[in-house]
């Protein structure tokens, strides 16, 4: 992409030694200072000549980059190319370029991404000259990267005055979640993990006669067993067996009072992986997958108005370069209960881009988006960490006719069992995952 900026300059520095100096020198004249006079001239001179040139050297300097991936997997390896050039016609004596890489995904322990190669340059520019500059990144979690800008900065050889320069858009990489396969998970089977029946007769499935009995006024007619109203001279109606449930809306918690520090990140990675191996387990089947989550997107935080302002110091235009940190949003995440094509890559782009946020607890988005959720889906909570609210939320749930069942993301014995148990008085049935290998034997114990 090719480069923009503005130039760093302080906002009435040049007026302020500009008076200085003159005073200065108006100080030397009447006292006769032949001497100091003349250094003052020359200080003077060198100031203006300095001025000038680190503004020309800072505007003809220009930045772009390439970047191979646009999505990756965990594992892979992508690789970034920056090339400075100096289109002006004077020589640029120095210039620091740094790429932008989120702090967050590099210093955090262990780091989300692995940087090899410099992401930084010194360098001395002819005119119409350039320089490049390449390194490789692996991703080593899921996530919404921001790949540059490029923070540049050059000024005079005697350090008067230097400027500053965001150049090089920024563009970014999203890296899917890990997905793992499921045993006992039968491609020929009916369902994916299984059949539920509804124990609220809210549907009747109308192909599938389980019995008769007498009549009721208000059965319709279409109800009425006339076979067994002709053997038994008594009308009787037909009794269905309840719809059973096909495919899955999957309820993420990634409120972040649910992690606990201690086993951040896994705890919050292994719920992303699990949320993607179900959604891709049930889209397999052909059967509908939905998401809602309380997390924040990513892709929120971009910082869209540009970097039109002044940096006084290096550190200023490094911190505009960055994504932001934070987002107002509270909207619940939803990624409606569907079936088709697109489906499968929406929860995974969405799961790959979630992050934590402070706004709805886990019982709030349920209450929020219980109207949401297709009666005829069974609804699998994802969460942490199991709440009073929230195991009262997923038994209303259950009350309203839902079918419910909980993944418990929990390293700690004593925990986990807490977490049963509150689900389990709610009559939620509930599985526990604490690592990828019950993630992927989660399926032989009939979750669903």
């Amino acid at each position: 992409m090719s480069s923009g900026g503005v130039a760093c300059e302080l906002p009435g520095s040049g007026m302020k030694w500009l008076a200085v100096a003159v005073l200065v020198v108006a100080a030397a004249l009447l006292l006769r200072m032949g001497i100091t006079a003349y250094a003052l001239y020359v200080l003077v001179g060198v100031m203006a000549a300095s001025r000038v040139l680190s503004r020309r050297w800072i505007t003809a300097l220009h930045a772009r980059r390439t970047c191979d991936r646009v999505t990756a997997e965990v594992g892979d390896t992508f690789s970034v190319a920056v090339v400075l050039e100096n289109r002006g016609l004077w020589p640029v004596p120095w210039v620091l370029l740094e790429d932008v890489l989120p702090r967050q995904a590099i210093t955090s322990r262990p780091p989300r991404l692995e940087v090899k190669g410099p992401r930084i340059m010194a360098a001395m520019l002819r005119p119409k000259a350039r320089r490049h500059a390449a390194y490789r990144v692996t991703c080593l979690m899921r996530g919404y990267y921001q790949i540059g800008p490029s923070v540049l900065e050059t000024g005079d050889l005697f350090g008067l005055h230097r400027r500053w320069r965001i150049a090089a858009e920024p563009q970014f990489v999203l890296v899917y979640p890990r997905l793992i396969p499921i045993r006992g998970y039968n491609l020929a089977s009916r369902r994916p993990i299984g059949e539920v029946r509804l124990t609220h007769r809210l549907y009747e499935d109308p192909t599938r006669i389980v019995g008769c009995r007498l009549y009721e006024p208000g059965d319709p007619l279409r109800r009425v067993h006339w076979r067994a109203t002709a053997r038994t001279g008594t009308l009787h109606s037909k009794v269905y067996e309840p719809s059973c449930v096909a495919g899955t809306t999957l309820l993420l918690d990634f409120h972040a009072s649910s992690y606990p520090r201690r086993h951040e990140p896994l705890c919050s990675e292994l719920a992303v992986t699990a949320a993607a191996s179900l959604a891709n387990a049930v889209f397999l089947q052909g059967q509908q997958v939905g998401l809602i989550s309380n997390g924040r997107d990513a892709a929120d935080r971009i910082r869209l108005q540009g970097w039109q302002a002044e940096y006084r110091t290096r550190s200023s235009a490094q911190q505009a370069a960055h994504m932001l940190d934070e987002s107002d949003r509270l909207r619940p995440l939803i990624v409606p209960t569907r079936r088709g094509p697109e489906q499968l890559r929406r929860i995974l782009e969405t799961l790959a881009r979630i992050e934590f946020t402070d706004g709805l607890t886990f019982a709030k988005l349920i209450h929020e988006t219980s109207s949401r959720m297709p009666r005829d889906a069974t609804v699998t909570a994802i969460l942490p960490d199991v709440t009073d609210e929230a195991a009262w939320a997923l038994g209303g749930l259950r009350e309203q006719g839902f079918a419910v069942t909980a993944v418990v993301i929990a390293f700690d014995e004593d925990h986990a069992l807490d977490c049963l148990g509150r689900l389990t008085r709610q009559g939620v049935d509930a599985r526990r995952v604490q690592n990828e290998e019950s993630l992927a034997a989660l399926c032989q114990q009939q979750l669903i």
